[in-house]
């Protein structure tokens, strides 16, 4: 059983410790916040609350001998210097995406991952769900791919806070917010995933005063196909996800989490559809949770290696991507500034 720490105390962090709970792999153990009575508050929902321990200062979590993984849910900005510290002490950490504001942050916590022996992963969630499974080993080695329009597009609860002269966390660029951050980070890891890493990438977006995006569309040209994606927190889109081959047309209902896959085929002038999809599960981070906690707990086998090595090499393209769309959309962050430390 791996004792489990926290940061954060919203409602994705309930939604982690319920799925590792229910993995059965998974023991809560701490809960993190500046405040304790917030943090008091988290653990009071848990059968066992009375050995969860309540802490406010980040030295005591590293340091404590009853952790095994932190799961940290904090604003994007703040992920490196905790997923460093907690690694720094021996701690495996599960970082809530998007797990950094730079490439080059990325870079490092991998390298210091390898170097005290333990695992950083990117809670990018929906990679690892069957559905999401399901339709990579459809298009795998295809050729006949001809085109995608992918789709995320979710008003936000905070929007109007900016609205009204605010700037939240997620619209700032001192907590390396925006659209292409929040969202946009589950439609490049969807077309590194299925199509591999483009030859060349594009990002068309809406500033917001604060100075990161609220909407755009990102183009991802390949050798024989292009991948647009449409991304948004200020506007809602009902549009399915499309995958375009030479015989059929694979429709999903999303990308960040797929509930249905249907190939609508040609054949005979005639239009058949073909449903391959499961039913996903109600705990949407149970696959998820399974899937870090099979290599924590088997860190020496060949296959859970060449999963985490895997990831590891998605994690990489994928910020790599991000990275170069903001930069060339002139998108600055805080942490652009900033010095990596030895």
């Amino acid at each position: 059983m791996l004792k489990l720490g926290v940061i954060g105390t919203n409602w994705i962090t309930h939604a982690f410790v319920n799925a590792a709970i229910k993995s059965e792999e998974y023991e809560l153990r701490a809960v993190y916040s500046r405040t304790k009575g917030k943090a008091e508050k988290f653990a009071s929902k848990y059968d066992h609350s009375e050995i969860i321990h309540i802490m406010t200062e980040l030295s005591e979590l590293s340091e404590s001998e009853d952790i095994d993984v932190v799961y940290i849910a904090s604003p994007n900005s703040l992920h490196y210097e905790q997923a460093r510290l907690l690694m720094t002490h021996g701690k495996h950490v599960i970082v809530e995406k998007p797990a950094v504001s730079t490439l080059e942050e990325l870079e490092e916590l991998i390298d210091l991952a390898e170097e005290k022996e333990v695992f950083f992963f990117e809670a990018a969630r929906h990679i690892h769900e069957d559905n999401f499974q399901r339709v990579a080993s459809f298009l795998k080695n295809r050729e006949d791919i001809l085109g995608a329009n992918l789709t995320f597009m979710k008003y936000s609860s905070r929007y109007d806070a900016l609205l009204r002269g605010e700037e939240p966390n997620i619209f700032s660029a001192k907590y390396s917010g925006g659209a292409l951050m929040d969202l946009g980070v589950y439609l490049v890891y969807t077309a590194v995933a299925w199509f591999g890493k483009p030859n060349s990438v594009y990002y068309f977006n809406q500033k917001l005063p604060t100075g990161v995006d609220g909407l755009g569309t990102m183009i991802f040209r390949y050798d024989t196909f292009d991948v647009t994606m449409t991304v948004g927190k200020n506007a809602d889109s009902f549009l399915p996800s499309e995958v375009y081959l030479s015989d059929s047309t694979l429709c999903l209902d999303a990308v960040n989490s797929i509930g249905s896959i249907i190939q609508k085929k040609r054949e005979n002038n005639d239009l058949l559809e073909i449903n391959f999809g499961t039913e996903p599960s109600e705990d949407v981070m149970l696959e998820e949770a399974r899937a870090f906690a099979n290599i924590m707990v088997n860190p020496m086998g060949i296959k859970q290696q060449k999963i985490y090595q895997d990831c590891v090499q998605l994690a990489k393209d994928v910020h790599g991507l991000m990275e170069t769309m903001r930069k060339e959309s002139d998108i600055i962050f805080a942490a652009d500034a900033k010095e990596i430390r030895g």
